[in-house]
């Protein structure tokens, strides 16, 4: 019997820049149920932004913020040392933007997702969870905060349920796991996944049991709300067709979080 009944799919988009693109967001907006997006900081910039938003709304897609670090160059995935205060204030600037643009089309954020160094540094760094929970409290309480799912569950609910925030923890389809149920660095091979069948089979396992093989082959405890792809992975689509196929035969349906959480 499934753990799940019902499950988010998510992935980050609107990544592309300019006259770059990145990403296949055309074709993978249709087979989520949430959407990422990027906020100008690590990608993406004002006409992306509000395209993209446009695209979610004519498939029914939930939307939210993926704020990160200024660091284009560094596609937003390297570490800065940038003080609290200047956090709050990249939050605080990349949420606010996309809220605005929502509300032109009468669209409302969902949720915040932090993006790559950000979001890890978090991972680690309780004060620095606490302070984007308490920023995220600060723009809007109805928002749902996307975290990375791990061992300390019940100390990030309690601690978001202190600012009246909820909490969706977060897999990654496409993303190998530490035992220590950390993300394997993008250094080193085979960090990410590209294989359709083995991740379908990977997120099958963990909505049923809540349990999932890290790259030493040991089960660890992983229980999410949500399932994540990149979309800046080439094989994002294909994953997501076939993580709909397997989670659809397994009895699990695909729905926002807003749904659910």
């Amino acid at each position: 019997m499934a753990l799940k009944n019902k499950i988010d799919l998510n992935a980050d988009v609107g990544e592309s820049f300019g006259a770059y693109t990145i990403g296949r967001d055309e074709e993978l907006l249709p087979l989520i149920s949430s959407a990422n997006i990027a906020c100008g900081f690590h990608a993406g910039d004002p006409g992306v932004m509000r395209r993209t938003l446009a695209l979610a709304q004519k498939h029914g897609v939930a939307v939210g913020a993926h704020p990160g670090f200024p660091d284009l160059l560094g596609f937003g995935r390297r570490e800065l040392a940038a003080s609290h205060a200047e956090i709050r204030d990249y939050l605080v600037y990349q949420i606010g933007a996309l809220q605005a643009f929502g509300r032109q089309v009468g669209l409302k954020l969902q949720h915040v997702k932090t993006h790559g160094a950000l979001y890890n540094m978090a991972a680690r760094d309780k004060k620095l969870f606490a302070l984007i929970v308490e920023t995220v409290a600060s723009l809007d309480k109805n928002l749902i905060l996307i975290t990375l799912a791990g061992p300390e569950r019940k100390k990030i609910e309690t601690l978001a349920a202190a600012y009246g925030v909820r909490i969706a923890f977060e897999f990654f389809a496409d993303r190998a796991y530490n035992p220590d149920g950390s993300l394997v660095t993008r250094q080193e091979a085979g960090a990410v996944l590209h294989d359709a069948e083995w991740v379908k089979q990977r997120v099958i396992q963990m909505a049923q049991t809540g349990r999932v093989c890290a790259k030493n082959g040991q089960e660890i405890e992983l229980q999410a709300e949500t399932i994540c792809l990149h979309g800046d992975n080439p094989a994002a689509v294909n994953l997501a067709q076939q993580i709909r196929t397997g989670l659809s035969a397994a009895g699990i349906a695909i729905a926002p979080l807003e749904s659910f959480v």
